[in-house]
């Protein structure tokens, strides 16, 4: 339980109370500096640097708490930069739900467009976590098409409809959560194929994952998003999971589903002897992803049980022994 704690208050595992990540008196994370050349050096002494972090910080703990305790276990000369690239994933993420008309989603997602361009030609705008982004982009030489296939696929999922089929559920995570990867994958300094295929499975099997875990709570809004086909195999329609209809015939849809998310979890092992141990850190989503497969199999595949809602206490632990195992 040590290690839970020293997870929770954002001490890295393995690191004395003198190493970066430590907690300020009020609990607060204070974020190691990092290297990286001038241009990183210059980034970093930029003014109201700590006040920016902690906003991605606080965003992560509140939006992807899960992102949130996988970076605390990436290397020090990456943490930071991990940290500014989920929380601009969330605020990307968060603005499907935070709009009613589509016109105003379709504008917040151009200045994200706009910033990404105004980014790399060292003009960041005045917002915290374009200010972290960039000098994660200025210490890490990001790749920019994946940041902007990140905003290009989610600003086709503004359209508010439901996958057509599980491709089509795929090509969205691969273009999003694969694209999320990739970039820490160059965070960490690892160029390699099977890294690559390996995070190409890992995306598609939280964008698989997320969706079904984001199912209760659509439903309730009357939206629902899983792929089409799938449901009319069984012959369930929308209706059925707005109502939170727990028939055979629903749960062998939520079992097809989750089946895929596991067989692209096998897929990413397969490759485990051939990627290189710096990568292993960018996959330790994968505890997480394990965890709630795990949890609905044993409900026998009813989205809406309430234990699929409790957040892991044990979280932490498992991500820091399978840190220290190097296996995902």
């Amino acid at each position: 339980m040590a290690v839970a704690m020293a997870l929770n208050c954002g001490l890295r595992p393995g690191s004395s109370s003198r190493q970066l990540l430590g907690a300020s008196a009020r609990g607060r994370l204070v974020w190691p500096a990092v290297g990286g050349g001038s241009a990183a050096a210059a980034a970093s002494s930029r003014p109201g640097s700590g006040e920016e972090v902690r906003y991605c910080v606080e965003l992560l703990r509140k939006r992807d708490y899960e992102g949130f305790l996988c970076s605390l276990l990436l290397p020090a000369e990456s943490r930071t930069s991990a940290v500014a690239l989920r929380a601009f994933n969330v605020e990307l993420a968060q603005i499907k739900d935070s709009i009613t008309q589509k016109t105003i989603g379709l504008m917040r997602m151009q200045f994200w467009r706009k910033a990404v361009e105004d980014i790399y030609c060292d003009n960041p705008p005045h917002q915290p976590v374009a200010i972290e982004l960039w000098k994660a982009i200025k210490r890490h030489n990001l790749t920019k098409r994946w940041l902007l296939k990140i905003i290009d696929e989610r600003e086709k999922n503004l359209n508010d409809r439901a996958y057509l089929n599980i491709q089509e559920l795929e090509t969205y995570a691969e273009n999003t959560h694969s694209a999320l990867l990739y970039l820490t994958l160059e965070m960490l300094g690892v160029r390699d194929i099977h890294a690559d295929h390996t995070a190409s499975h890992i995306g598609k099997a939280q964008g698989i994952v997320t969706c079904l875990r984001a199912t209760p709570y659509h439903s309730k809004r009357q939206k629902i998003f899983l792929p089409m086909d799938i449901c009319m195999l069984h012959g369930v329609s929308q209706e059925d999971f707005i109502r939170g209809n727990q028939e055979k015939n629903v749960r062998d849809v939520i079992y097809n589903i989750a089946s895929q998310a596991h067989v692209h979890l096998e897929h990413a092992r397969s490759f485990s002897k051939n990627v290189p141990g710096k990568a292993f850190p960018a996959f330790l989503c994968t505890v997480a992803l394990e965890d709630y497969l795990y949890k609905i199999q044993k409900v026998d595949f009813n989205i809406f049980h309430p234990s699929l809602h409790k957040k892991s206490t044990l979280l932490p632990l498992h991500l820091y022994i399978r840190s220290w195992k190097k296996k995902y």
